[in-house]
């Protein structure tokens, strides 16, 4: 089972005891802001259920993030297979979504900095993009300080939103295996 630590954290595979705390980070208005809606505990649940198989199987999935020092569940970082289509697919997406509580500790750049080094390395990916709805600068801050670079000419409109819907617009962040490995 791939596990990934930091100086301060543990990516890991999620167990039961995740479920109540991530559906209470889900169901956080301010933690879901940039997503079209709070998600059910079904839904949070539901999305467990998906990457403990991704993680099995490939080795790298939406891992489980964890505080080492206290074992503190903060939320999920990693790396996933969009399901939606767009013009820059098939691709390889790094994201993150920590508890309200977590923020400003510099634990998503931290996480993510790691899932990068795992996706250029033992997972032998070329590029890894992000994106996110173009109001979400916080995200966007992390993708930069994590050596992500804008393709402006990429951004789109998410096709799982309603047009005129206040998230539709999205931007995009790529970084190549040789940009990552000239970071380092």
């Amino acid at each position: 089972m791939t596990e990934l630590t930091t100086d301060r954290l543990l990516l890991r595979q999620w167990r039961d005891r995740d479920r109540e705390p991530f559906a209470v980070l889900n169901a956080d208005p301010a933690v879901m802001e940039h997503f079209p809606a709070p998600q059910t505990r079904e839904q949070s649940d539901a999305l467990i259920d998906r990457n403990i198989p991704e993680i099995e199987g490939r080795g790298w999935g939406l891992w489980a993030l964890e505080v080492r020092e206290t074992g503190e569940f903060i939320g999920f970082t990693g790396l996933s297979v969009p399901s939606f289509e767009a013009h820059f697919m098939p691709a390889v997406e790094i994201g993150w979504r920590l508890a309200k509580g977590a923020w400003g500790n510099g634990y998503a750049s931290e996480a993510a900095r790691a899932a990068l080094a795992h996706g250029f390395g033992p997972a032998g990916l070329d590029e890894i993009v992000s994106f996110t709805a173009t109001p979400n600068v916080k995200s966007q801050r992390v993708m930069q300080r994590i050596g992500m670079t804008h393709d402006e000419a990429g951004d789109f409109d998410h096709v799982r939103l309603p047009a005129g819907h206040r998230l539709q617009r999205h931007v995009l962040y790529r970084i190549n295996r040789a940009q990552w490995e000239a970071s380092q």
